[in-house]
Formats: C-alpha cells, structure tokens, sequence
C-alpha cells in the first residue's frame, strides 16, 4: 500500500513539472511577440471618412532588441506621405516613436521610402531607429520603452497622405497573431 502511494505521489510530481514545463515554453515562446492592427479612417483622431485601409503586423524580437514590421496600405484618398509608429492610447493623438517609412525632404537616416499604394512596406526597427517622444518620457534609442509601450497597448500605426495631413489610417497595436 505504500509503494502504491509513493508511486501515485512521484506520478503526481512527475505531471506537475511536465505541466509546468509545457506552460512555460507556451508562455515563452521563441521569445518573440507578435503585434498587429488594422488601419482605416475611423480610428484616426478625429476620425477621418475615407476608402483606404491598411494592416500592420510585427514581431518584437529577441525579447526586445528589435522590431520586424510589415505595413500593408490601399486606396489612399492623397499621396502618401509618412507612416509611423506613434506612443499613445486610443483616441489621442500623440507622439511620433519610429517612422515606418517616409517621403519627407528629410527623414530619419535608413528610413524607407513610402511606395504609392496599394504597397507593402517592410523593415526592422532598432534602437537607433527610435526618436521619441521625449516630451512623453522616451528618449531617442530606447527601443526598451517602446516595447513596453507595445506591450501594453498604447502604440498606434498610422499613414499620413496629402489629403489627411494629421494620417488618413490609424490602428492600435494588439498583441496576436501576425504574419511574421
């Protein structure tokens, strides 16, 4: 009778550290997070009556040493002007963290032009690639903040065109399936 109840006890332990061992590598991953959010024009503040639409989808890699993203945008009411990651909840508008991509006179060093749509737009993110804002507490190169900002929901991606200057599609980033 005893031999049976340590038997059953081992048996027991044995499960429970399998268990937990299943949990943690679902939790952890390849230690990687993926990230996406659909653009249009209602999301934008304020909101913007628009045909465009657009996704973003991303994967913070290595635990966060840096950001892959693909920005997939069409039927754009104006040309094309910038796109970027902003650090701000839904409903505000707010700072500028990383540019996706950009037709300005002079974006950020290493920052992709922005095709005419309907177009795909991808890159990584880096330390060196993020620039603010400052004013909301991340300094330019910390990658770290705006991985926690991710995280928790409080970045959005958008597309500025000609015609929607303050970005004619917006969506908050989530956490989820993406397609890196």
């Amino acid at each position: 009778m005893r031999t049976r109840r340590i038997r059953l006890l081992w048996a027991g332990g044995v499960a429970a550290v399998a268990v937990a061992a299943v949990v943690a590598t679902a939790i952890a991953g390849n230690g990687n997070d993926n990230v996406r959010a659909t653009l249009d024009g209602y999301n934008e503040v304020p909101a913007v009556s628009t045909t465009s639409s657009g996704s973003f989808t991303a994967q913070i890699v290595d635990g966060g040493s840096a950001i892959n993203y693909s920005l997939k945008y069409s039927a754009l009411e104006g040309n094309v002007k910038q796109a970027h990651i902003h650090f701000g909840q839904k409903f505000v508008a707010a700072g500028i963290s990383a540019f996706l991509c950009s037709n300005l006179p002079s974006p950020p060093p290493d920052t992709p032009a922005c095709p005419p749509g309907p177009a795909t737009v991808t890159g990584t993110i880096e330390a060196a690639d993020v620039i603010g804002p400052t004013g909301q507490g991340i300094a330019p190169g910390e990658l770290n903040e705006l991985v926690r900002a991710i995280r928790n929901g409080v970045t959005y991606a958008n597309v500025h065109s000609s015609k929607f200057g303050s970005g004619e599609i917006r969506g908050q980033l989530r956490r989820g399936k993406g397609e890196h």
